[in-house]
Protein backbone atom coordinates (compact mmCIF):
# COMPACT_ATOMS: atom_id res chain seq x y z
CA UNK A 1 0.00 0.00 0.00
CA UNK A 2 1.46 3.38 -1.00
CA UNK A 3 1.55 6.29 1.52
CA UNK A 4 -1.30 8.17 -0.16
CA UNK A 5 -3.58 5.14 0.18
CA UNK A 6 -2.64 4.65 3.85
CA UNK A 7 -3.21 8.30 4.60
CA UNK A 8 -6.65 8.26 2.97
CA UNK A 9 -7.59 5.23 5.07
CA UNK A 10 -6.36 7.01 8.20
CA UNK A 11 -8.58 9.98 7.32
CA UNK A 12 -11.54 7.66 6.72
CA UNK A 13 -11.06 6.10 10.16
CA UNK A 14 -10.76 9.51 11.79
CA UNK A 15 -13.97 10.72 10.16
CA UNK A 16 -15.68 7.71 11.75
CA UNK A 17 -14.02 7.99 15.16
CA UNK A 18 -12.60 11.59 15.41
CA UNK A 19 -9.67 10.23 17.46
CA UNK A 20 -7.71 6.99 17.08
CA UNK A 21 -4.60 5.46 18.65
CA UNK A 22 -1.39 4.53 16.85
CA UNK A 23 -1.82 0.94 18.06
CA UNK A 24 -5.26 0.76 16.42
CA UNK A 25 -3.87 2.19 13.18
CA UNK A 26 -0.98 -0.28 13.02
CA UNK A 27 -3.42 -3.14 13.50
CA UNK A 28 -5.94 -1.82 10.97
CA UNK A 29 -3.33 -1.08 8.29
CA UNK A 30 -0.88 -3.88 9.11
CA UNK A 31 2.20 -1.64 9.13
CA UNK A 32 4.80 -0.64 11.74
CA UNK A 33 4.49 2.06 14.39
CA UNK A 34 7.26 3.99 12.62
CA UNK A 35 5.35 3.96 9.32
CA UNK A 36 2.20 5.25 11.02
CA UNK A 37 4.15 7.97 12.83
CA UNK A 38 5.67 9.15 9.53
CA UNK A 39 2.23 9.22 7.92
CA UNK A 40 0.74 11.15 10.83
CA UNK A 41 3.57 13.69 10.83
CA UNK A 42 3.11 14.32 7.10
CA UNK A 43 -0.65 14.64 7.50
CA UNK A 44 -0.23 17.07 10.40
CA UNK A 45 2.14 19.21 8.31
CA UNK A 46 -0.58 19.25 5.63
CA UNK A 47 -3.16 20.44 8.17
CA UNK A 48 -5.29 17.28 7.95
CA UNK A 49 -5.05 16.15 11.56
CA UNK A 50 -3.38 16.77 14.89
CA UNK A 51 -1.04 14.31 16.55
CA UNK A 52 -1.91 13.76 20.21
CA UNK A 53 -0.32 11.56 22.86
CA UNK A 54 -0.46 8.00 21.50
CA UNK A 55 -2.57 8.79 18.46
CA UNK A 56 -4.23 11.42 16.28
CA UNK A 57 -7.43 13.41 15.97
CA UNK A 58 -9.05 15.42 13.22
CA UNK A 59 -8.05 19.07 13.06
CA UNK A 60 -10.85 21.13 14.60
CA UNK A 61 -12.41 23.33 11.94
CA UNK A 62 -13.90 26.68 12.89
CA UNK A 63 -16.62 28.14 10.69
CA UNK A 64 -16.85 31.54 12.36
CA UNK A 65 -14.98 33.54 14.96
CA UNK A 66 -16.40 34.42 18.38
CA UNK A 67 -17.32 38.06 18.93
CA UNK A 68 -14.96 40.49 20.64
CA UNK A 69 -17.12 40.32 23.78
CA UNK A 70 -16.94 36.53 23.84
CA UNK A 71 -13.18 36.49 23.29
CA UNK A 72 -12.56 38.90 26.18
CA UNK A 73 -13.57 36.22 28.70
CA UNK A 74 -11.55 33.37 27.14
CA UNK A 75 -8.03 32.51 28.40
CA UNK A 76 -7.58 35.95 29.95
CA UNK A 77 -4.57 34.95 32.11
CA UNK A 78 -2.73 33.43 29.16
CA UNK A 79 -3.42 36.50 27.00
CA UNK A 80 -2.14 38.81 29.74
CA UNK A 81 1.10 36.80 30.04
CA UNK A 82 1.58 36.76 26.26
CA UNK A 83 0.85 40.49 26.04
CA UNK A 84 3.35 41.30 28.78
CA UNK A 85 6.13 39.26 27.14
CA UNK A 86 5.37 40.77 23.71
CA UNK A 87 5.48 44.32 25.10
CA UNK A 88 8.91 43.65 26.56
CA UNK A 89 10.24 43.01 23.05
CA UNK A 90 9.31 46.46 21.70
CA UNK A 91 12.47 48.61 21.36
CA UNK A 92 12.54 52.42 21.67
CA UNK A 93 11.37 54.71 18.88
CA UNK A 94 9.84 52.15 16.56
CA UNK A 95 6.65 51.57 14.59
CA UNK A 96 4.59 48.53 15.60
CA UNK A 97 1.41 46.92 14.34
CA UNK A 98 -1.18 45.42 16.71
CA UNK A 99 -3.51 43.06 14.91
CA UNK A 100 -7.20 42.92 15.79
CA UNK A 101 -7.83 40.77 18.83
CA UNK A 102 -8.03 40.60 22.60
CA UNK A 103 -4.38 39.49 22.95
CA UNK A 104 -3.35 42.75 21.26
CA UNK A 105 -5.64 44.60 23.67
CA UNK A 106 -3.95 42.81 26.58
CA UNK A 107 -0.60 43.94 25.20
CA UNK A 108 -1.77 47.57 25.33
CA UNK A 109 -1.87 47.41 29.12
CA UNK A 110 1.93 47.15 29.06
CA UNK A 111 2.51 49.72 26.29
CA UNK A 112 0.37 52.72 27.09
CA UNK A 113 2.99 54.41 29.28
CA UNK A 114 5.35 54.58 26.31
CA UNK A 115 5.48 57.88 24.43
CA UNK A 116 8.12 57.01 21.85
CA UNK A 117 6.15 54.64 19.61
CA UNK A 118 4.03 54.77 16.50
CA UNK A 119 1.27 52.20 16.96
CA UNK A 120 -0.74 50.99 13.98
CA UNK A 121 -3.88 48.88 14.37
CA UNK A 122 -7.10 47.83 12.65
CA UNK A 123 -8.83 47.21 16.01
CA UNK A 124 -11.32 49.77 17.36
CA UNK A 125 -10.92 48.59 20.97
CA UNK A 126 -7.13 48.83 20.80
CA UNK A 127 -7.38 52.36 19.44
CA UNK A 128 -10.05 53.39 21.94
CA UNK A 129 -7.91 52.16 24.84
CA UNK A 130 -4.74 53.85 23.60
CA UNK A 131 -6.41 57.14 22.65
CA UNK A 132 -7.42 57.64 26.27
CA UNK A 133 -4.03 56.77 27.75
CA UNK A 134 -0.91 56.98 25.62
CA UNK A 135 1.18 59.82 24.22
CA UNK A 136 2.54 57.59 21.46
CA UNK A 137 1.43 58.32 17.88
CA UNK A 138 -1.50 56.26 16.61
CA UNK A 139 -2.50 55.20 13.09
CA UNK A 140 -5.82 53.48 12.43
CA UNK A 141 -6.07 51.52 9.20
CA UNK A 142 -9.72 52.14 8.42
CA UNK A 143 -11.40 49.79 5.99
CA UNK A 144 -14.50 47.63 5.90
CA UNK A 145 -15.96 47.56 9.42
CA UNK A 146 -16.47 44.13 10.94
CA UNK A 147 -18.90 45.00 13.71
CA UNK A 148 -18.82 41.70 15.60
CA UNK A 149 -15.05 41.79 16.07
CA UNK A 150 -14.70 45.58 16.40
CA UNK A 151 -12.13 45.76 13.61
CA UNK A 152 -11.51 46.78 10.00
CA UNK A 153 -10.71 44.29 7.27
CA UNK A 154 -10.44 44.01 3.49
CA UNK A 155 -8.43 45.73 0.79
CA UNK A 156 -9.01 49.27 2.08
CA UNK A 157 -7.32 48.37 5.38
CA UNK A 158 -4.54 46.65 3.45
CA UNK A 159 -3.98 49.78 1.32
CA UNK A 160 -3.24 51.84 4.43
CA UNK A 161 -0.71 49.25 5.56
CA UNK A 162 0.91 49.24 2.11
CA UNK A 163 1.96 52.86 2.63
CA UNK A 164 3.79 52.07 5.89
CA UNK A 165 7.11 50.60 6.98
CA UNK A 166 6.57 48.68 10.22
CA UNK A 167 9.35 47.47 12.50
CA UNK A 168 7.44 44.83 14.47
CA UNK A 169 4.04 43.36 13.64
CA UNK A 170 2.20 41.48 16.37
CA UNK A 171 -0.23 39.20 14.55
CA UNK A 172 -3.20 37.49 16.15
CA UNK A 173 -5.11 34.36 15.12
CA UNK A 174 -8.39 32.61 15.80
CA UNK A 175 -6.85 29.35 14.56
CA UNK A 176 -3.32 28.19 13.84
CA UNK A 177 -1.48 24.97 13.13
CA UNK A 178 1.77 23.80 11.58
CA UNK A 179 0.86 25.21 8.16
CA UNK A 180 0.18 28.65 9.60
CA UNK A 181 -2.54 31.11 10.59
CA UNK A 182 -5.96 30.34 9.15
CA UNK A 183 -9.23 32.28 9.23
CA UNK A 184 -12.87 31.65 8.28
CA UNK A 185 -13.13 35.28 7.12
CA UNK A 186 -11.70 35.99 3.65
CA UNK A 187 -11.64 39.72 4.44
CA UNK A 188 -8.87 39.21 7.00
CA UNK A 189 -6.51 37.61 4.49
CA UNK A 190 -5.36 40.74 2.58
CA UNK A 191 -4.77 42.59 5.87
CA UNK A 192 -2.59 39.88 7.36
CA UNK A 193 -0.73 39.32 4.11
CA UNK A 194 0.02 43.03 3.71
CA UNK A 195 1.23 43.20 7.32
CA UNK A 196 3.68 40.40 6.53
CA UNK A 197 4.89 42.23 3.42
CA UNK A 198 5.44 45.64 5.04
CA UNK A 199 6.91 44.52 8.39
CA UNK A 200 10.55 43.80 9.19
CA UNK A 201 9.69 41.40 12.04
CA UNK A 202 6.49 39.36 12.34
CA UNK A 203 5.43 37.84 15.64
CA UNK A 204 2.42 35.61 16.28
CA UNK A 205 0.80 36.31 19.66
CA UNK A 206 -1.79 33.62 20.32
CA UNK A 207 -2.76 31.34 23.18
CA UNK A 208 -2.42 27.58 22.91
CA UNK A 209 -6.18 26.88 22.93
CA UNK A 210 -6.31 28.02 19.29
CA UNK A 211 -3.59 25.62 18.15
CA UNK A 212 -4.69 22.59 16.08
CA UNK A 213 -7.73 24.53 14.87
CA UNK A 214 -8.10 25.24 11.18
CA UNK A 215 -10.33 27.36 8.97
CA UNK A 216 -11.00 27.80 5.27
CA UNK A 217 -8.37 30.42 4.37
CA UNK A 218 -4.63 30.13 4.99
CA UNK A 219 -3.65 33.74 5.70
CA UNK A 220 -0.02 33.49 6.84
CA UNK A 221 2.26 30.43 6.66
CA UNK A 222 4.32 29.90 9.82
CA UNK A 223 7.40 30.16 7.62
CA UNK A 224 6.57 33.87 7.10
CA UNK A 225 6.91 34.53 10.84
CA UNK A 226 10.02 35.35 12.85
CA UNK A 227 8.65 34.44 16.26
CA UNK A 228 5.73 32.81 18.09
CA UNK A 229 4.72 33.77 21.61
CA UNK A 230 2.19 31.42 23.20
CA UNK A 231 1.53 29.81 26.57
CA UNK A 232 2.84 26.63 28.18
CA UNK A 233 -0.45 24.82 27.57
CA UNK A 234 0.82 23.96 24.09
CA UNK A 235 1.35 20.20 23.81
CA UNK A 236 4.87 18.77 23.92
CA UNK A 237 4.42 17.33 20.45
CA UNK A 238 3.41 20.72 19.04
CA UNK A 239 6.38 22.36 20.77
CA UNK A 240 8.71 19.78 19.26
CA UNK A 241 7.32 20.26 15.75
CA UNK A 242 7.41 24.07 15.91
CA UNK A 243 10.96 24.03 17.30
CA UNK A 244 12.08 22.49 14.00
CA UNK A 245 11.01 25.62 12.12
CA UNK A 246 13.36 28.52 11.46
CA UNK A 247 11.80 30.91 13.98
CA UNK A 248 12.06 31.88 17.62
CA UNK A 249 9.59 30.24 19.97
CA UNK A 250 8.67 31.64 23.39
CA UNK A 251 6.40 29.98 25.97
CA UNK A 252 5.01 32.04 28.86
Amino acid sequence: MIPAERQQLILNLLHEREIISIAELTQALQVSHMTIRRDLQKMEEDGLLTVVSGGAQLAKRILSEPSHLQKETLNAAEKAAIGKKAAELVPPNCCIYLDAGTTSLAMCHYLWRRSDLTIVSNDFEVMRYLMDKTESSLIFTGGLVQKQNCSCIGHLAAQTLAALSIDLAFISASSWELRGITTPDMGKVPVKQEVVRCSKQRILICDSSKYAHTATYLAVPLTDLNMIITDSGLSEHAQKMISKLDLKFILV
